[in-house]
């Protein structure tokens, strides 16, 4: 009786947890965002009259639970909602990855062996060394037995010391090859494998039925960057701009052969309106912080970028020496040099923290192997503090009526593309199949040509080379984003730049690299290195001269600039200012000319200027 009892217990469990049943879903679209995606899955479930508890599983461990939306109801009431990570579910892998490990195990038994064989050979060796010893006091050996034991000793050895180079041989060939497979399962396998993901429904149908649900969340650990390949034959022609997405996803769960939506947008972003207060004016005290701030950026983390370069300026852009570049969450870190400039390798961080004594800090994401900054000079005590705080807020996506979707054809690559208030989408033709690992897969959006106007730029205070620039006009129609440029320019790769779209100018500009050909020198005029006392004043006279000479074989427009300084105290006195024939603006202290220099021709600009201030004081001339 007690056995009866138990089993129907036992049975009884086993129909209670059969109650719950998992049911397989199918990735169908996946919205890719700068940083995030949504996944748009369906699945197939037969409901029973009642309630009924069904299971998602073998889902992203990364998933937002506050995203999770579900469809596809009818008549059905949902009752619960829950994720969670099974722990004991794992991920199988791919087919490559699994071969790769195959080969791996296979090769590593191989190396067993030889190691083997090595060891025996070694310990036959061994032996032979310790038995050398021919004979006895007692019984006499003949010296024709002498030769034949000498002959096997030194054949036997000579074999062995061969067969053990062969195999050592071998050995470091299998080490080769167990790095390099090492190293392609490191790129392809996915770190977050053991853990999964589960979405646990309790729904309530009022008849039996069969329903296409159709499930909505966003993850983490992936999204998009842009990259741009811009070409020109020569400065006669427009600019080719060929406009990529760079798809990286590490989220745990392979997309195979899924409809792919690239999208402007990012979920991550702050989107609490700030209010603002009035501000009163009080005295401050020892401590005192100022309130926070939110730094704007619409750079996102570019995964590819090993090493970043650049130089720290302040605001009027004179190198920083000694500023501090830190990987935000490592402790990765360097100074700058004598003229402001860094360079550091990326050890996995996502962004760089930039600060310097007297200036406020700025945190910027990784987004290029050249990032520039300027910091801006704190107006308040070294011991005042300004905090960025970076918020975090959710979004659920734009809903249909706030998308202007293009009904026709957008190009051979992308189906349609919809504009929407805050962000674009781009709907790719073809389906992807993009793995979760550290891969990147390129999706071409655009390529579209570019009217340009060609001009050369140097400001040689900065930096005496002369920079190719071309300067687009109505470039917002593209919806270029923030992001990094290769820069192809007569049939050869120039170098790498900057697209920086936010501007509020009416054109963009961009930096097509250097042009050795045209030679800039700026030096002091040696007339102009006086100082002079009078009375409770010093005076300063300062004067320069700036040399441009075209080697190219054809006529150049150029823009040259310099600067006068700019007092910003009444004790600081600016005189006898000769800015020659260039536009000075008295507000910024810029001066311009606009030059038109013929082939191997050389011209050659100056000013001057005069500072006055009182000799008991240190000015930063």
């Amino acid at each position: 009786m007690k056995t009866y009892t138990l089993l129907f217990l036992f049975f009884s469990f086993i129909i209670a947890f059969g109650a719950e049943k998992k049911t397989e879903t199918t990735i169908e679209e996946v919205t890719v965002y700068l940083e995030g995606a949504q996944i748009k899955r369906t699945a197939s479930v037969n409901l029973t009259s009642g309630t009924n508890e069904i299971t998602l599983s073998d889902l992203s461990p990364n998933i937002d639970e506050n995203s999770i939306q579900i469809s596809g109801l009818k008549n059905t009431s949902i009752l619960a909602i829950n994720f969670a990570i099974n722990y004991l579910e794992k991920k199988k892998d791919s087919e490559e990855l699994a071969s790769f490990k195959k080969q791996l195990k296979s090769i590593l038994q191989q190396k067993n062996n030889f190691n083997n064989n090595v060891s025996g050979l070694q310990q036959e060796q061994k032996l032979l060394n310790n038995n050398q010893r021919i004979g006895s006091d007692a019984t006499p050996i003949s010296l024709e037995k002498i030769k034949e034991i000498s002959a096997y000793y030194r054949e036997r050895s000579t074999a062995i010391e061969n067969e053990i180079y062969t195999l050592t041989q071998k050995v470091n060939d299998l080490n080769n090859q167990i790095q390099d497979l090492k190293n392609e399962i490191n790129k392809l396998e996915d770190h977050t494998k053991e853990e999964r993901g589960e979405i646990k429904l309790k729904l309530d149908s009022p008849i039996a039925s069969n329903l296409i649900l159709e499930i909505r969340y966003n993850v983490t650990n992936a999204g998009w960057f842009p990259l741009y390949d811009i070409k020109s034959n020569s400065t006669e022609s427009p600019l080719n701009i060929t406009y990529k997405a760079n798809v990286y996803q590490q989220t745990g769960t392979d997309w195979k052969n899924a409809n792919i939506i690239l999208s402007t947008g990012d979920p991550n972003t702050n989107n609490l309106k700030p209010d603002l207060n009035p501000k009163y004016l009080n005295f401050t005290y020892r401590g005192y912080r100022k309130g926070y701030t939110i730094n704007k950026y619409s750079y996102k983390y570019n995964p590819t970028i090993r090493r970043v370069s650049g130089i720290i300026t302040d605001e009027q852009g004179m190198p920083l020496p000694g500023a501090n570049v830190v990987e935000k969450g490592t402790t990765n870190g360097i100074q700058t040099g004598f003229d402001g400039r860094y360079s550091i390798n990326i050890q996995g961080g996502r962004e760089l923290f930039f600060s310097y004594l007297g200036f406020n800090n700025k945190t910027i994401p990784i987004h290029s192997s050249f990032i520039d900054v300027k910091l801006d000079e704190s107006l308040e005590s070294l011991d005042e503090v300004v905090v960025t705080s970076k918020l975090r807020g959710k979004i659920r996506g734009l809903s249909s009526t706030e998308r202007k979707e293009e009904k026709k054809e957008y190009n051979q690559i992308v189906e349609t593309k919809e504009s929407g208030i805050t962000s674009t989408r781009f709907k790719i033709k073809k389906k992807y199949t993009i793995n979760s690992n550290a891969d990147i897969t390129v999706i071409a959006i655009d390529k579209f040509d570019m009217k340009a106007d060609y001009q050369y730029y140097t400001a040689p205070e900065l930096n005496e080379n002369v920079f190719l620039t071309a300067k687009l006009g109505n470039w917002e129609q593209f919806n270029l984003l923030a992001g990094e440029a290769n820069i192809y320019f007569e049939g050869s790769f120039a170098g790498k730049t900057n697209i920086d779209p936010l501007a509020t100018t009416d054109s963009l500009t961009i930096s097509l690299g250097v042009d050795p050909n045209i030679v800039v020198k700026r030096e002091q005029l040696d007339n102009f290195k006086s100082r002079s006392f009078t009375g409770s004043n010093k005076i300063i006279n300062r004067g320069y001269k700036i040399s441009i000479k075209n080697n190219k074989q054809s006529k150049i427009f150029i823009t040259l600039e310099d600067r006068m300084p700019i007092s910003q105290n009444k004790e600081i006195k600016l005189d006898n200012i000769n800015s020659g024939n260039a536009k000075y603006d008295i507000k910024t202290g810029i001066i311009t000319w606009k030059l038109d220099i013929s082939s191997n021709q050389k011209v050659e600009k100056q000013f001057s200027y005069q500072v006055k201030y009182p000799k008991s004081k240190q000015i930063n001339l």
